[in-house]
């Protein structure tokens, strides 16, 4: 069966140069997201062997932000509450080392930025991520994270549930009312508007070292 996609407008990595432009905001410190200042659930993929390397690719399971973001991050996190849902978290800040690993394991533009344009994730501000139900359940989706296929994407009709084409519509309907922009191939990355003016980040620049 065809996969028929109805178009929503939003970010895109298509047709955008391969270097990355110079930030126009400075280097700062990056947040931890971490209970008790953040209720929200972390279960980071790229720290286990869950992902598309087959192993892993952080040497330790940790989540930051920068500042800003992790400001909408809480904006979520209050939104999402009173409805009885929770955050879980994928992935957010990603050294721009990692990014190379995951790109050379699979240079798909679609679904990953080139590294020599930089990822949002390896600005600090970017969060891959789900909703958890009252009973700590992660929401259908109709895939599960990091899912490299059309089924991903924004907008799909067929092959998508009508509950999980519901849930998506819940998830991002959460995240841009808290400020976030999002991407259309991928149901689960949300990132802040204008994100290359923040610089990419190596690892150890701004947190504690995750290679």
């Amino acid at each position: 069966m065809a996969v028929h996609t109805v178009i929503i407008a939003g970010s895109s990595s298509v047709n955008t140069p391969l270097t990355a432009p110079a930030p126009s905001l400075p280097l700062v410190p990056l947040i931890e997201i971490a209970a008790p200042a953040f209720d929200v659930e972390i279960e980071i993929a790229y720290a286990t062997a869950q992902n598309i390397t087959e192993q892993p690719v952080y040497g330790r399971a940790a989540c930051y932000l920068h500042p800003d973001a992790a400001e909408k991050l809480q904006r979520a996190i209050d939104l999402a509450k009173p409805l009885g849902f929770r955050l879980k978290i994928f992935d957010a800040y990603r050294p721009t080392e990692a990014q190379w690993k995951l790109w050379n394991a699979r240079p798909d533009p679609e679904f990953l930025a080139d590294p020599r344009r930089g990822s949002p994730h390896s600005r600090g501000v970017a969060v891959d991520l789900n909703l958890l139900d009252a009973d700590g359940r992660e929401l259908d989706m109709g895939t599960g994270f990091d899912a490299f296929t059309p089924l991903s994407h924004h907008g799909v009709t067929d092959g998508i549930s009508p509950a999980a084409q519901r849930n998506r519509l819940l998830l991002i309907g959460l995240m841009t009312s808290a400020g976030w922009d999002f991407y259309r191939n991928e149901w689960w990355h949300y990132q802040l508007f204008d994100s290359r003016r923040y610089p990419l980040i190596d690892d150890g620049k701004a947190a504690p070292p995750m290679m």
